[in-house]
């Protein structure tokens, strides 16, 4: 089969398109026909080595793809070869024709959404609902800032949000990405490109303050934030490339918390509630992944690229078998 291998760490030329042989599968195992995998800005972070990540080399990048069980271990019976799935997590990498899964990271895909939207749901989906749902504990009636919220996280978290009753403040950088966010439903959309954006935020938009921050770049925005707040508010911090100065007195005033999260550090529960709030949402039609762009997997080192680039209006896609299904 083809697949991505990397074999050290570096820039998007250390990402090769190679033959490989296909995965042998375990008994608790599943083996997908990968249609779509998603990249993440993770992907990008362990292919170079930043950020405290790093991989055992070679390894196939990739941790998200949506497709078709090909083959299944015989002690696995509540799936079956044929069914369409999603997977949050493989054993071998999705930036190929094939992946090999643990049966605990496959999911069942809605006949609604498509194998590209698929490919969008395992990391951004679980970091927003994990941030917004079990992290800032959010309830019906709050107003949410999600601050860059045009990318794959915070466009989950958008939909999120809007389906959980909360009042929704989103902030692009981008006139594409401003459009995306008022057409997704967004309460306010302000640009986080203009000077004290927070500031100038109207009376009746915040009321007396922004219950929860979605910070996707803490180390720019989160000094900022604090005022912000308000009483009781909280910071939910998903993104940080530096360091950051804040002043505490500014939590202290307001009995307010910044809280840091990262996706691997969920528990089996958290993740179960999560696929099992996610399944429902999407076959509601609540929930419904925005695909920017699709690349064909030779063309991996454009999505990684597409991917980091400011001004983010959804998900990056590629698709390992040319099929650019939406």
């Amino acid at each position: 089969m083809q697949a991505i291998r990397v074999h050290q760490h570096g820039d998007t030329d250390v990402l090769q398109e190679q033959r490989i042989d296909m995965p042998q599968v375990a008994k608790s195992q599943v083996l997908i026909k990968i249609m779509a995998a998603g990249v993440n800005p993770v992907d990008t972070y362990i292919r170079a080595g930043s950020n405290n990540y790093t991989a055992q080399f070679p390894y196939t990048p990739g941790k998200d793809g949506a497709g078709t069980i090909e083959a299944l271990g015989e002690n696995i019976q509540h799936l079956k070869v044929g069914d369409r799935v999603y997977c949050s997590g493989s054993i071998t990498g999705t930036c190929a024709e094939f992946a090999l899964c643990e049966a605990s990271q496959v999911h069942p895909l809605p006949d609604n959404i498509t194998f590209a939207q698929g490919a969008c749901l395992g990391t951004p989906y679980t970091t927003a609902y994990r941030a917004l749902i079990q992290k800032a504990q959010a309830k019906p009636g709050e107003t949410v800032l999600i601050h860059g919220a045009s990318g794959g996280v915070g466009t989950a978290a958008l939909q999120i949000a809007k389906a959980h009753g909360l009042k929704v403040i989103a902030s692009a950088g981008s006139d594409s990405g401003k459009q995306l966010l008022t057409l997704l439903g967004a309460d306010y959309v302000i640009d986080h490109h203009q000077a004290d954006h927070l500031t100038l935020l109207p009376k009746n938009i915040i009321g007396n303050g922004i219950n929860i921050i979605l910070e996707m770049l803490a180390n720019k925005n989160l000094g900022h934030d604090l005022p912000a707040l308000a009483f009781n508010g909280r910071v939910i911090v998903i993104g940080s490339r530096g360091e950051v100065s804040i002043n505490p007195r500014l939590l202290m005033a307001k009995d307010a918390m910044v809280i840091g999260m990262a996706l691997f550090n969920s528990s089996p529960a958290e993740l179960l509630e999560t696929f099992e709030y996610l399944y429902s949402g999407l076959s509601q039609g609540l929930l419904d992944p925005v695909v920017r762009d699709v690349f064909a997997l030779s063309d991996i080192a454009k999505a990684h690229h597409a991917v980091m680039q400011p001004g983010a209006a959804g998900n990056i896609v590629v698709t390992p078998h040319g099929n650019h299904e939406h």
